[in-house]
């Protein structure tokens, strides 16, 4: 309306007026004042016989009020009370916030205000002195003058700050604890409800965590040694792990049907495929099961399974069955007879093979199930039983790509080339980084791949957003060269660190990310550090050691010695790719900080909030920070709106990273 600020005479109005339309005194009166000046009259008497009537005053400063005058409107305590905005919009979002708290019953069931650093402005005009300059004064004498240096004081203006606190309503997502496990994803229902889609075998709990269960519709037979070389003691240990495995995974619901084959020189199949429809009755079958004592024929055993083992499935009858047969393998045996030819027409058969024991026969199962993926090898009776969970995901795998299939992950291979691993095996590293990609589906949206190789320093062979597609990856991994100097693997993972998992060069925010270090153990005395480095923030180092070494020091570096894996030959190294893999793939599954690694560039700092982050620009602005500010402009808020550019979902993040990417180049 104009005119001048006369905040006192308005108040004196509310109080001869009253609130107009007001109900009774049960219902509390709140009065919001919102000013960007000073008052020309006096408040501080008009604003206590408001506060004597018990109405609840909000000053609200606009810009740059006079905060001394805004203090004597407030109520107590004033940090509650006492409001700054830069413009009328944001005032009602404080408004908001902190009516909410202690007037207010507004606020969603869950949601809280918070207090949160902030600083008030305000704009006021001081007087200075700018110098003394000669004067003419009166005199006591007539006619006369005196002249003397008189201070001349003129007017600024400036801008004051003062820290202070402000209110915000913070309402958290059903799903910002991620409650879900074993790489489930929870869909929120409304405010304070949400449900889980679990990972295959991962149903039978609301948070897919209680116990896995085989969800996986397959017929499986298992094919247990009873021969003598097995011994009795080896009969009766595959008999418990069989009923413990039977009794965890699978359920009265569950698709799966069952059948036990035992073989020495003749097999049996004493539980027929798909005979107990229950657990109880399957259970007592299985303690029923004598061991026999003859010679270990493995080909023969499982050739008669390949034409017997399955004759009450329909695919051996006139219909067709999509549901896959699956073989399981337990012996630890050598065998006496040849398996190739068995197995081999086994897999004609359609049959998926896994093989289950020691590693005395490690090197027949993978020939039997073609695969050392396929395999399972135990070092002692407890490790047999800690198995169990590597088992089912093997059985409901067959038939499925391989590698972390949709889950997002950024994965940096680090490749020791030093004089000490010597070339030739420095080939079948390279052929080991290469046989383990085409396990990942690579693209932008799901696994993008970075390969580092090192010697005394490090070299980005390529990084994780150079290709697109596997064939690619393949490609350029076949033409890395040999360095063939000293190593250093701690210079190695400092440049990934600083020069592979970073935004600029294609690290996506929100997605799990893991370094696979691949070396023999030399020079390793500086890695610890760096390797320190990257788990501090969010990127797993997992350590694969070929040969004998220091086993503490490469503890120190991988940080657990559930991310180190100690192979005795460069020959063997193919047996634990899917081990390897495996873990891999697990990390992939795990909750994601999306502050880290950091997200925002050029000394950002980025802020988490309820499944969301932004990005705090010194600089620079844009939501990751990476544009400069020139001189004369006015940086933009770099905040993003929690829920539209920065989202909880790590494929959003991917698609707004790839567009930046570009926009640098």
């Amino acid at each position: 309306r104009g005119g001048s600020t006369e905040t006192g005479r308005a108040l004196k109005y509310i109080l001869h007026k009253g609130f107009p339309g007001g109900r009774n005194s049960s219902v509390p009166e709140v009065l919001i004042i919102i000013s960007d000046g000073k008052s020309q009259g006096s408040t501080a008497m008009p604003a206590m016989q408001v506060k004597e009537r018990h109405i609840i005053v909000f000053a609200v400063g606009i810009k740059f009020p006079r905060w001394e005058e805004l203090h004597v409107l407030a109520s107590e305590p004033p940090e509650r009370h006492l409001l700054f905005a830069g413009d009328a919009d944001d005032a009602a979002n404080g408004l908001y916030s902190a009516l909410s708290d202690p007037v207010c019953t507004a606020t969603a069931p869950g949601c809280k205000v918070e207090s949160h650093p902030c600083e008030r402005r305000t704009l006021e005009t001081v007087k200075e002195l700018a110098g003394n300059y000669v004067c003419w004064k009166g005199s006591k004498q007539p006619n006369a003058v005196q002249a003397s240096l008189c201070p001349f004081m003129r007017w600024k203006r400036v801008l004051i700050k003062h820290p202070s606190r402000c209110f915000r309503t913070v309402c958290p997502d059903p799903c910002d604890s991620q409650p879900c496990q074993n790489g489930g994803t929870c869909v929120p229902e409304g405010l304070d409800r949400y449900h889980c889609l679990c990972m295959l075998g991962y149903g039978a709990d609301v948070h897919c965590a209680a116990k896995p269960s085989l969800e996986c519709s397959v017929h499986l037979l298992f094919l247990m040694d009873s021969s003598a070389r097995v011994t009795l003691e080896g009969f009766l240990r595959f008999k418990a792990f069989l009923k413990r495995f039977l009794q965890a995974m699978v359920g009265q619901d569950s698709p799966v049907s069952v059948g036990v084959a035992q073989y020495d020189d003749d097999v049996k199949i004493p539980i027929e495929l798909g005979q107990h429809k229950d657990a109880f009755s399957l259970m007592k079958s299985i303690d029923a099961l004598n061991f026999s004592g003859g010679r270990t024929l493995t080909g023969r055993a499982l050739q008669y399974i390949s034409q017997h083992g399955f004759r009450s499935t329909p695919v051996f009858a006139d219909g067709q069955d999509d549901v896959p047969r699956v073989v399981v393998l337990l012996t630890d045996s050598k065998s006496q007879d040849s398996v190739a030819e068995a197995a081999k027409y086994a897999k004609d058969q359609s049959l998926f093979l896994i093989g289950v024991g020691n590693s005395f026969v490690r090197a027949e199962l993978t020939t039997v199930t073609g695969n050392p993926q396929q395999t399972i090898v135990y070092s002692d009776p407890q490790d047999l039983f800690n198995r169990i969970p590597e088992l089912q995901r093997k059985i409901c795998s067959v038939g499925s790509p391989e590698g972390c299939q949709a889950q997002s992950l950024d994965l940096a291979f680090t490749v020791d080339a030093s004089s000490g691993v010597g070339l030739e095996n420095f080939l079948r590293l390279r052929r080991f980084v290469r046989s383990s990609c085409l396990h990942f589906v690579i693209n932008r949206d799901v696994t993008q791949i970075a390969l580092v190789i090192y010697g005394s320093k490090a070299h980005t062979v390529f990084a994780l957003d150079t290709h697109t597609s596997n064939s690619a990856v393949v490609q350029a991994i076949d033409q890395v060269p040999f360095l063939g100097d000293s190593a250093s693997a701690g210079s190695a993972l400092l440049h990934v660190y600083s020069d592979v998992m970073t935004v600029q060069k294609g690290a996506r925010p929100g997605v799990n990310k893991v370094v696979v270090l691949l070396t023999n153990g030399g020079g390793m005395q500086d890695a610890a550090a760096p390797a320190q480095q990257l788990r501090h923030n969010g990127i797993l180092v997992f350590v694969v050691v070929v040969g004998d070494t220091e086993r503490d020091t490469l503890l120190k570096v991988a940080g657990s010695p559930s991310y180190l894996v100690h192979i005795s030959s460069y020959e063997d190294l193919q047996y634990y790719q899917g081990l390897i893999i495996e873990r891999i793939c697990e990390e992939a599954r795990s909750p994601v900080n999306l502050c880290k690694p950091n997200p925002c560039m050029n000394q950002g700092v980025c802020i988490l909030g309820p499944g969301s982050y932004r990005c705090e620009c010194h600089g620079w602005e844009g939501p990751h920070c990476e544009t400069r500010v020139l001189r004369g402009d006015a940086p933009r808020s770099p905040a993003l709106p929690p829920r539209s550019h920065v989202q909880r979902s790590p494929r959003g993040l991917q698609h707004f990273s790839r567009a930046l990417q570009h926009s640098k180049r």
